[in-house]
Parts: C-alpha cells; sequence; structure tokens
C-alpha cells in the first residue's frame, strides 16, 4: 500500500465496476473470443483482454479486431454481437473479488455514502450491480450511454457528488486503471488505485494514483480519522 500526503479522512468513495468491485475477466473475454471465432478470426488469450477492457466496449472492440473490420458500420455490428453474447454469460464466471463484501459491509457500518461510474453500458452495469451485489446501498449506478459519455470524463462521477452533497476532494475515486485515474483528477476528486484489478501499479502511479491499495481492505484507511 502506498499513499501520498494529505488528510486520509474522507467522506464517500465511487467505485469503478469491472475490475475493482468485480472480475469480469473472463465473461468478457469469452463474448469477444466468441465473435471472433464467428469471423475466422484467432482468439486472444484471457490475459490480454486486462488492457483492451477499460474504456468502454467500442474501444474494446477496437483493440480486440483488426483495424479494417472496426469502421463505423462495421463496428455497430460487432458492439451489438458482443453485447449478444455478453447478454447469455455475463454472470456465468465474473465474482465480487474477495475482500470486496468486507469493505462494502465497513463502508455501511459507518454509513459511508458509495456510488458506482463505470464504462459499462448503464444497462448491464444496473443489472451487473443488482445482481452481484445485491446486499448493499448504493447512492446511484452510473454507466456510459448516449447521454452519459464515458471515461475519463467525470461527468457521471460529478452528477454522483451533487448527489451525495460532498465536495469532490472529499470523496475517494477507486479504480484499476489509468483511465480511472484520469478521471478522478479531473474531477477533482482523490484517486484511489486497485492493485488486484486488471492494470499495473506502474500504470496506476503514472495516472496519477495518489493511494494504491493491494487489498480492497486497505482503502478502509482512506476512512479512518487521523
Amino acid at each position: 500500500m502506498q499513499k501520498r500526503g494529505g488528510a486520509m479522512n474522507y467522506r464517500a468513495i465511487i467505485f469503478d465496476l469491472d475490475g475493482t468491485l468485480l472480475d469480469t475477466l473472463q465473461d468478457l473475454a469469452l463474448s469477444v473470443n466468441t465473435v471472433l471465432k464467428k469471423h475466422g478470426l484467432e482468439e486472444h488469450p484471457q490475459e490480454a483482454y486486462r488492457y483492451f477492457v477499460g474504456d468502454g466496449i467500442d474501444i474494446m472492440i477496437q483493440r480486440a479486431f483488426p483495424e479494417p473490420m472496426t469502421g463505423k458500420d462495421q463496428l455497430k455490428k460487432l458492439v451489438d454481437m458482443v453485447k449478444s453474447e455478453y447478454s447469455h454469460r455475463w454472470a456465468d464466471h465474473t465474482v465480487p473479488y474477495p475482500g470486496v463484501p468486507e469493505l462494502l459491509d465497513y463502508l455501511e457500518q459507518k454509513k459511508i455514502p458509495k456510488a458506482i461510474f463505470s464504462n459499462k453500458p448503464h444497462e448491464f452495469a444496473v443489472l451487473t450491480v443488482e445482481t452481484l451485489l445485491p446486499h448493499w446501498s448504493f447512492v446511484n449506478i452510473i454507466g456510459i450511454s448516449p447521454e452519459m459519455p464515458r471515461k475519463p470524463d467525470p461527468t457521471g462521477a460529478l452528477v454522483i457528488a451533487r448527489e451525495m452533497g460532498f465536495d469532490t476532494n472529499k470523496i475517494v475515486y477507486l479504480g484499476d486503471t489509468d483511465t480511472d485515474m484520469q478521471t478522478a483528477i479531473k474531477g477533482g476528486f482523490f484517486p484511489a488505485g486497485a492493485l488486484w484489478g486488471f492494470r499495473t501499479a506502474a500504470e496506476l502511479e503514472a495516472g496519477g494514483a495518489g493511494f494504491l491499495a493491494e487489498t480492497p481492505g486497505q482503502i478502509i484507511e482512506l476512512f479512518r480519522e487521523s
């Protein structure tokens, strides 16, 4: 665990979803690989998807498919195909990371507001949380939609901050990619990096992380009064 100076008594937290609260990698990889196979293309190893995901489904597909196949019209068809595959298997292997339930329990016990802002399509984000994290309450769950730009645009997190009623510098934004760190910094949130997720400490540090946690339980340090 690493942190840089400043008080650690934050008042609320906004989570990324994939790679932070839930390990979604296998179901995402299987969905895209199925579509690759249908097009006669070589499938990618699951580990490759650590670097394909994180910036929305369009970007994931552009990273996974050959460039000639990801023009505007072709991309929409691929997005629809991947969404269809994912809709059939999104909960087959996806589970909360070890330690996440205990962290959420602590936050509820201490009445620390929590919410989710994800680059997952909004409908999937809500369905996933309601199904796989049903025992905890969230101020809001926001995914991307035509009305909500994808991270690192911090608009969704700023909407949540207004609902929480705290200045952004009193709110932790926790994620596992440099996109999440950029989102936090652009919105004035405290950027915390989840080392149990999809990316590396080096990426999170380069993205501006102010705190790196090896386990979800270490996030509690940010909410203990000094």
